[in-house]
């Protein structure tokens, strides 16, 4: 297969440009990535489709990383209880090495073969749930080797590569192959790629909870009430949203009821709702 993300870089002496001239190169290369996300919307529709499928009748997403891209993954599924109020584990991560050593970076453990398929089993991992392989190389053998198994085992697979053709995108039911080209360091796939694949999980988070009914018009009705701006937030969309209009009297409410999402069901109840 072709690694184009391997290929050299389109800039020479690097070393030898100024401040002006990297960050314009760097700007130059960045634009490219929303067009190759662009370029692969068929492939994510078909994924978001399986995904939102498989949530909507109980099952799971799990993200199986390694590297750059799993760890990435992870910070997605971090922020979806603020986000979204899900305190679930219907989105979670498996990232090679163990999440709880993330900061170490263990980048040795992407060339472990085994233990993917050990720690989906200790998740309890069935044909229930959907896995979702990230590899920008495409060929990272933790996760290749996660995918197989789960093919083995009837659980349906996808991937997010940034290499056409690869055998990552071979095991996967719903590959999603985003092209972004040579990096502007050669090979350090940190950098579009991993931008490329952090848009990808906001486009999928995003998608799937609201197509599960975690916002209501473009508002986060479900967000945690975790500090005082968020909570004015929240407070603002439930005055909003209802025929509220004293800010006290409205986060006194919202603080009882615990979300937005609750208050407004409540005051629907009792018809005090407006759009």
């Amino acid at each position: 297969m072709e690694k184009i993300t391997e290929q050299p870089s389109l800039y020479n002496d690097l070393e030898k440009k100024s401040v002006e001239e990297l960050t314009s190169g760097l700007i130059t290369e960045y634009k490219k990535i929303a067009l190759a996300v662009e370029a692969a919307k068929p492939q994510l529709d078909r994924l978001l489709n399986a995904v939102v499928e498989k949530v909507k009748t109980g099952g799971r997403m799990i993200y199986l990383g390694a590297g750059t891209g799993g760890r990435l993954s992870v910070l997605d599924v971090l922020e979806l209880p603020t986000t979204f109020g899900m305190e679930d584990d219907t989105v979670c991560a498996v990232l090679a090495g163990g999440i709880d050593k993330l900061i170490l970076a263990l980048e040795e453990k992407e060339d472990d073969t085994e233990e993917s398929w050990q720690m989906l089993t200790e998740k309890g991992v069935s044909p229930r749930d959907i896995v979702v392989g990230i590899s920008a190389s495409g060929t990272t053998p933790f996760v290749l080797s996660g995918l197989k198994n789960c093919r083995e085992n009837g659980i349906t697979t996808c991937c997010i590569v940034n290499n056409p053709g690869s055998p990552i995108a071979k095991v996967s039911d719903y590959p999603v192959e985003v092209i972004t080209g040579p990096e502007f360091v050669t090979g350090s796939t940190r950098m579009k790629a991993g931008t490329s694949q952090k848009m990808v999980f906001d486009m999928i988070s995003t998608t799937v909870w609201i197509q599960m009914g975690r916002v209501l018009d473009n508002r986060m009705v479900n967000v945690q009430l975790i500090n005082r701006k968020i909570t004015d937030r929240a407070v603002r969309i439930l005055m909003d949203k209802s025929d509220i209009r004293d800010y006290d009297q409205a986060h006194t409410f919202l603080l009882e009821q615990g979300s937005v999402a609750n208050a407004l069901k409540t005051l629907h109840q009792n018809g005090g709702i407006r759009k």
